[in-house]
């Protein structure tokens, strides 16, 4: 082996006896017990509701699905912020999905 490699031995080896020194202080302190998040209430109703939506509305492959409400009904609008194609004066544009019962882009 060359100096450099040996070097580069010796530094991998003293970096891991640092290592294990630092994960054997860490293991060995008593755990301090952390601050609790304070969750609003609204959160776990919300959080509870998507739950529920989720089950009784399990996705369905290959079709769009609002994220909001979880509806599969949807109207379609041309984006005209959106050019996809330009020939001959004649534009194509990007279409938006907006969901039928609450309004939302999908």
């Amino acid at each position: 082996m060359t100096e450099f490699e040996e070097k580069i031995l010796t530094l991998l080896g003293t970096i891991n006896e640092k290592l294990d020194k630092l994960l054997n202080i860490k293991t060995s302190q008593p755990s301090i017990p952390e601050a609790r998040a304070t969750v609003k209430p609204s959160e776990l109703v919300e959080k509870q509701k998507e739950e529920e939506r989720a089950i009784e509305k399990p996705p369905v492959e290959g079709r769009r699905i609002c994220p909001k409400c979880g509806g599969l009904a949807f109207n379609t609008v041309e984006d005209q912020s959106q050019v996809l194609f330009q020939q001959g004066g004649m534009k194509i544009y990007a279409k938006k999905y907006i969901c039928k019962s609450c309004g939302t882009e999908a």
